[in-house]
């Protein structure tokens, strides 16, 4: 089995306040640091973008995918970023780019439970965590059909796919705060994830 990685980063930042992809954290800005730290696990990976959005500098190896609608959610950012690796590799971790504490184990152990599944994914009761889950490519034909009926919540292509839902318990001790899960939505979400590093808090740009 091939691995690949996407990142999706193409969303508005409303709660923010500011594009999250720019946000500095540490010596790298989060967008940087989600691709290195999934770079440690997977490869290729592709990130994903709205059109005409402007990305900071990536690794040259890094692909670049473009959603074919604006404003459909994750479900058309995982078509874009899993029809790019077609051919590259058989399945892919999908993160998004507010996820700058993505613990590389966490990866690993999610690629391994994915079995003989097309999707794994983490899951707190009926709570689902789409991106932060295991994609094989087969399920393209599936997210192309949801797409074309407007059904654009990730859990659709749950229920039509062989999913296995990976209870917090089996992350936990690669993961023990779980803060591969933490997307940052907010400026005191982004505050916490500098703190819960180390690193000097500062303000959300204007």
């Amino acid at each position: 089995m091939r691995f690949g990685g996407v990142v999706l980063c193409g969303g508005k930042s409303t709660r923010m306040g500011y594009a999250k992809a720019w946000l500095p954290f540490g010596n790298e800005v989060m967008l940087q640091r989600v691709v290195r730290l999934l770079s440690e696990v997977v490869s290729p990976i592709v990130v994903v973008a709205a059109p005409q959005q402007v990305l900071p500098a990536l690794p040259a190896s890094t692909q670049i995918a473009v959603d074919r609608q604006e404003g459909r959610g994750p479900l058309e950012g995982l078509r874009a970023g899993l029809s790019a690796l077609v051919g590259a590799c058989d399945a892919a971790y999908v993160a998004s780019c507010d996820s700058p504490q993505l613990a590389p184990p966490f990866v690993r152990r999610m690629i391994d439970l994915l079995g003989d599944c097309q999707i794994a994914v983490p899951c707190e009761g009926a709570f689902y965590h789409p991106l932060a889950a295991v994609y094989r490519l087969s399920v393209l034909p599936l997210a192309e059909a949801l797409l074309a009926e407007d059904r654009l919540r990730p859990v659709y292509l749950f229920e039509k796919a062989n999913t296995r839902y990976v209870p917090l318990e089996l992350l936990r001790e690669v993961d023990p705060q779980l803060r591969t899960l933490a997307n940052l939505n907010c400026p005191e979400d982004y505050a916490n994830a500098l703190a819960a590093e180390g690193l000097p808090i500062v303000p959300v740009p204007r």
